[in-house]
């Protein structure tokens, strides 16, 4: 018994220090935060759809001549401003200017063989006209019209020949076209890699010489989740934001919607284009952009933070202070951007809701609040 009573007296002095330490930490751990309450005020609940992307000039385009020949002249440089239909550089081609020069030569050759052949198709259907009209006329009303005949088909030849020079302007013109480099809108000359005197052969005559850069429109092209998709459509308005320009928004509009999805990261999204509002100075193509595309606008709604509501999703209530006492109450719930909710009607502006945690003293006998979720 003297040998058990020091592991006796041991384990009364532990119990006694857990009750102690218990006790301690009971009275040193901080008191459950009072309730908070926000005041239910108005504003507009708007929903987004995000995206992020790029910028991009759609009026790109790498220029090069469409026949062979040396470089004459190159008459834009790198960094310059150029307007629709100037000309950018032109090869060397006498031959190819002779050659409209004949072919106009021919238009003018066929057309005054037209008027001669409707000039004698014209006398030959004058004679067969007057064939009986004329005494001791030696020559049959047959052959007569076999001339008027002959003379038709020497007029439609004549009309044919016009046609065919005139292709043949049109044709020797085009291929002159081909030797002169026109910028096909307003832009910026982003590249030139030609020089004069260098030669385009048949092996180089794909190859880009002068690249050119819209300015006139551009557009965001991203890629929208498919949680959200189904709420874009055409028109809406959109804002963007630049990563390189942080404190410049842009204004946007739904261009176009990919109906086809795109599997990235084992993510399905979908390609959106969105068209740029107002000054484009600035801006550049690349430029990595986000984008929050408004799907719904309510404006001037009465709003609280989705923190203040209880209950269940089927019966959504809130906890209004009224002097320090609070009042359960069914409110009815619209549009929600995750932080704040839309109140339909339950609610009056002005009102104090609780988000924070109940005192018990003030908690209703038959109410528990649980937060909705």
């Amino acid at each position: 018994m003297k040998k058990r009573l020091p592991l006796i007296i041991t384990v009364c002095l532990v119990a006694i220090g857990i009750v102690l330490a218990v006790v301690f930490i009971g009275l040193a751990a901080p008191e459950a935060s009072p309730s908070q309450t926000v005041v239910v005020a108005r504003g507009d609940m708007v929903i987004t759809a995000p995206v992020r992307g790029n910028l991009e000039m759609p009026g790109k385009a790498y220029l090069s001549f469409g026949i062979t020949g040396t470089v004459k002249e190159v008459l834009v440089a790198r960094g310059d401003t150029v307007e629709q239909g100037q000309i950018l550089a032109r090869l060397d081609a006498p031959p190819l200017e002779l050659s409209v020069e004949m072919a106009e030569l021919q238009v003018e050759m066929a057309r005054t063989q037209l008027k001669a052949a409707r000039a004698q198709y014209e006398i030959a259907l004058i004679n067969l006209e007057d064939a009986g009209a004329i005494p001791g006329l030696s020559e049959s009303e047959d052959v007569l019209e076999q001339r008027v005949e002959m003379a038709r088909a020497s007029w439609e030849t004549a009309r044919l020949n016009l046609k065919i020079a005139e292709l043949n302007v049109e044709s020797a013109k085009l291929n002159l076209e081909k030797a002169v480099m026109v910028a096909p809108f307003d832009g910026v000359v982003a590249d030139v890699g030609i020089a004069e005197g260098r030669e385009i052969t048949a092996a180089t005559l794909a190859t880009s010489t002068i690249a050119l850069v819209g300015t006139g429109q551009i557009e965001m092209r991203g890629f929208v989740d498919e949680l959200d998709i189904t709420m874009v459509e055409l028109g809406q308005e959109v804002d963007i934001l630049l990563d390189a320009m942080r404190d410049r928004e842009v204004k946007g509009t739904v261009a176009f919607v990919s109906p086809i999805g795109t599997v990235r990261l084992g993510v399905v999204s979908y390609e959106t284009v969105i068209t740029l509002e107002g000054s484009h100075e600035g801006l550049r193509d690349g430029m990595s952009a986000t984008a929050d595309i408004i799907t719904e606008r309510h404006q001037d709604v009465l709003l609280i933070p989705n923190r203040a509501i209880r209950g269940t999703a089927e019966e959504p209530m809130v906890v209004v202070d009224i002097d320090g006492q609070h009042e359960e109450r069914e409110v009815a719930l619209g549009l929600s951007d995750g932080i704040n909710t839309e109140v339909l009607s339950g609610l009056e502006e002005g009102e104090k809701v609780v988000v924070g945690t109940l005192p018990a003293s003030n908690t209703q006998p038959n109410g528990h609040f649980g937060i909705l979720r």
